[in-house]
């Protein structure tokens, strides 16, 4: 019998013991400089102890091999010692293993007297020393049995298959059990071991599906793994809306004020107080709800402001107006309030029903003058000699009107031929709300640590000591949908004490109070939050953000995960990605408590005069309206699109290294029509020059400048300064000989010829030929397409171009020049403003 063994110790035992004797090891003589006839034919076998009898050749037995065999041993000689001796062979074995036996003879093959018969054989190879690139001794391995598996099926993944499966697993175990009936506690066993296994097979295939963003179903998935991949997935974002409050009295209405649109069924009255029958079933009927977003004082006086035409009848604001003149002394009017002016009478009828509800804008105020009119009492019904109080408003270009604003008129024939006033007016008290109503809600306590983690399978350590977990806090909202506040940047500057070059800094507010009305609804949604806040048990605030990616230990910061129902789960740190809270031990303290808004998407984006109520108690206010529409409220961005997005996120360039990158990141500014980057030597360093065409032809002034430089600073490579200038305007100098077909007034057509060719936006809507947004850096102009344009004005029998050519050069032949060569850096200019012939002139002349 043969063993393998790792630890050998009998062959210690007989080394101890003279009377036993056993073989120690054999040795292959293969020294390259023998004859190759003598080469693996001598053996040198040692023994454990000093033999005590004499071997012969008949005492030897060598077996195995596979291309040779039957070798024999034909001389036994003494060795150097007497523990060996040296056995010549018939031949040389092959590259197989052989066994080289002790035997009493030929026919005894028991081991002679006094060896051991486990240690009277030995394996060897002939072929031991030629080259081998591995280990010589083979190492052998105890395989473990085979086990026959059960036969399973191993698609079961629902209660049906797993019910099967274990009734059939237990019909071969358990043979004689086969009752069948419901009521059985064996089948009741299956049956809830089936149920498990269904959910536990649903678990494994829900977290197999949202480990990959293709199979990924919940939201909260979708949005870590476009962050990932740095695409920030939006939740939406809340509407807005101006709304007008008219007071009896002078009041300061507080932020967070609610205001309701009016349902079906609901009081006709402007105020309804909180937590009242009236309140709740304006709720349950589907009153969208918006709230103040500043304290508001509000005047009685700012109720309905009149405008002041200085005498004059039938007067209008022309679009693009940024000044007025209200009537009164309006002492409590100042800078950054905003007005509302709205068509209030029809200008044909004088009656409100036709007057048109798509005349109606919004202005913040930038200067507020008061003054008064010397003559303004001679145009009274009752003539005096007393001035007239006035105050003057101009607004931002921003807010510049977008239409025709008529205040006076005298109405048709048949509606009286009349003179009305008041045709339109401007309304004050007007302040910010947006969708959301605020909920408090309690979140509970943070439980306390019961849960011990598990030694990993095999530790057979006595001193290790049950690590407990930390308690999973993760409370859920009530109530949704999660209000999304939209914010924006707004630029301050600050002292270069602070920054060496005096830049600007940003900061991240809900709305700019000094900036136009219009940038109060343009939104950025990477800069969208949740409204939300919590405070724990000691009242300490934790503050919402959209990733704890940049939070430390010591933040208090948490995400609010929206789901696709708009429900959010609060999410906090792990002492690690923001502070993990602690659990309250003492559970007698107060709650957690969450403060948040519901309300969001396009659902807020409610219809002009829908708002008719208010929240509140004080009887002052008389009513409430929003005369324009609220805007701004998008929806959360669905997972389709994510899919299709985030992967492709990462090709947008957010670095400026080349001329290209420069150029392309600064178009990006909505302001920016086109930019052209160079490079400059400034003497010790390469600094890169953007010319900007601001969309309008806008100036590039310095407050638009700093505005760039801000904007620049992320993408910007290190160690390269950026200057931004203007473009190089090129004037024109064009003359025009045109001959008017008969019917037509020369000076008519003049008018509309001065028109098209002009830098203005022409009353249908198109531009003029030279308006500013029409030419860019390097454009090139032609001069067939003023051909063009000029014959297509009515009353045009003929035109001809005789100059065509940059302004104060020399006169040229127009005839020979078809098109001016514009620098990369230029643009072409024509303005016609006598005032500044530099900017460009147009000539035009009768024939």
């Amino acid at each position: 019998m043969k063993y393998y063994c790792s630890n050998q110790l009998r062959r210690g035992v007989v080394s101890k013991h003279a009377e036993f004797n056993g073989i120690d090891f054999l040795e292959v003589v293969d020294a390259r400089d023998m004859p190759i006839a003598q080469r693996q034919r001598t053996l040198h076998l040692h023994f454990i102890n000093p033999l005590t009898i004499t071997l012969s050749t008949q005492n030897f037995l060598i077996s195995g091999g596979e291309r040779i065999k039957h070798i024999t041993v034909t001389d036994v000689r003494p060795g150097v010692d007497n523990a060996m001796l040296e056995i010549r062979v018939s031949e040389p074995g092959d590259f197989s293993t052989y066994t080289l036996s002790l035997v009493q003879d030929t026919d005894q093959l028991q081991p002679p007297a006094g060896f051991d018969a486990l240690l009277s054989s030995v394996d060897f190879s002939f072929k031991i020393e030629c080259a081998n690139d591995f280990d010589c001794k083979q190492s052998v391995v105890c395989l473990p049995e085979i086990q026959q598996e059960p036969i399973i099926n191993y698609l079961a993944k629902d209660y049906a298959s797993f019910r099967r499966v274990i009734l059939d697993r237990l019909a071969m175990l358990v043979p004689q059990w086969q009752e069948s009936h419901p009521a059985d506690v064996g089948i009741t066993l299956v049956e809830l071991l089936s149920y498990v296994g269904d959910y536990l097979s649903y678990q494994q295939d829900a977290i197999a599906n949202e480990a990959y963003p293709g199979t990924a179903r919940r939201r909260i998935s979708m949005r870590r793994h476009a962050r990932l991949v740095d695409y920030p997935m939006h939740d939406g974002c809340n509407a807005r809306v101006w709304v007008q409050i008219q007071v009896s009295n002078d009041l300061t209405l507080p932020v967070h004020t609610q205001l309701l649109t009016r349902s079906s069924g609901q009081t006709k009255e402007p105020i309804i107080q909180m937590g009242t029958r009236e309140y709740k079933q304006a709720l349950s009927e589907g009153a969208e709800v918006f709230e103040t977003m500043e304290d508001a004082p509000l005047f009685a006086a700012h109720n309905v402001l009149s405008f002041y035409t200085w005498g004059d009848r039938e007067c209008c604001l022309p679009a693009g107006s940024t000044r007025a003149t209200l009537l009164g002394k309006l002492p409590n009017l100042r800078v950054g309030d905003v007005l509302i002016f709205q068509e209030k009478l029809g200008p044909n009828t004088g009656t409100e029903g036709d007057a048109n509800p798509a005349h109606r804008c919004v202005v913040r105020l930038t200067s507020v003058t008061a003054n008064h009119d010397p003559l303004g009492g001679f145009f009274l019904t009752t003539s005096s000699s007393d001035p007239i109080d006035v105050t003057e408003i101009t607004w931002a270009e921003a807010d510049a009107l977008p239409f025709t604003l008529c205040l006076s008129a005298r109405t048709e024939t048949t509606h009286g031929n009349k003179y009305v006033t008041d045709i339109s007016v401007a309304l004050g008290n007007v302040l910010l709300a947006d969708h959301g109503r605020t909920i408090t809600q309690s979140l509970g306590h943070v439980p306390l640590m019961q849960m011990a983690r598990v030694q990993p399978s095999g530790s057979t350590s006595q001193s290790d000591v049950p690590v407990l977990v930390p308690p999973l806090f993760r409370p859920q909202l009530q109530y949704g949908p999660l209000t999304q506040m939209c914010r924006v940047k707004r630029i301050t500057s600050i002292g270069k004490t602070v920054l060496s070059a005096g830049r600007r800094h940003q900061q991240i507010i809900f709305f700019d109070p000094l900036a136009p009305a219009s940038s109060a609804m343009q939104c950025d949604l990477r800069l969208a939050m949740p409204a939300i806040s919590v405070t724990d048990s000691s009242g300490a605030p934790w503050n919402v953000q959209r990733d704890l990616l940049a939070s430390d230990a010591f933040d208090k910061h948490f995400l609010a995960e929206v789901e696709d129902n708009g429900l959010a789960t609060l999410r906090f740190g792990d002492d690690i990605y923001g502070m993990r809270p602690r659990p309250d031990i003492d559970q007698g303290k107060p709650c957690w408590v969450a403060t948040y808004r519901i309300g969001n998407g396009t659902a807020g984006n409610v219809g002009a005069d829908t708002i008719a109520q208010i929240i509140s108690n004080d009887p002052s206010i008389i009513a409430v309206t929003n005369p324009l529409p609220a805007q701004g409220g998008i929806d959360p961005e669905s997972m389709e699109h994510v899919r299709l997005s985030a992967p492709f996120a990462f090709n947008s360039q957010e670095r400026a290294v080349t001329l290209a990158d420069y150029a392309e990141i600064a178009q990006r500014h909505p302001g920016v029509q086109r930019a052209v980057a160079t490079y400059r030597w400034t003497g010790s360093w390469r600094t890169v020059f953007l010319s900007i065409d601001r969309f309008g032809g806008g100036e590039v002034d310095t407050a638009f400048i700093s505005e760039m430089q801000q904007f620049l600073e992320r993408y910007r490579m290190e160690g390269q300064d950026i200057e931004i200038n203007g473009p190089r305007y090129v004037p024109l100098e064009i003359t025009l000989k045109v001959c008017v077909k008969d019917g037509y007034f020369w000076n008519d057509v003049k008018q509309v010829l001065l028109s098209v060719f002009s830098n203005r936006l022409l009353p249908d809507g198109r531009r003029g030929i030279f308006h500013a947004d029409n030419f860019t850096f390097g454009q090139d102009i032609y001069l067939s397409p003023l051909y063009a344009a000029a014959q297509d004005v009515p009353g045009v029998s003929f035109v001809e171009i005789t100059t065509f050519q940059r302004w104060g050069q020399p006169a040229k032949d127009a005839s020979s020049a078809q098109m001016l060569k514009i620098g990369a850096l230029e643009v072409a200019r024509l303005d016609n403003n006598r005032n500044f012939p530099e900017r460009g002139i147009l000539h035009i002349e009768k024939l």
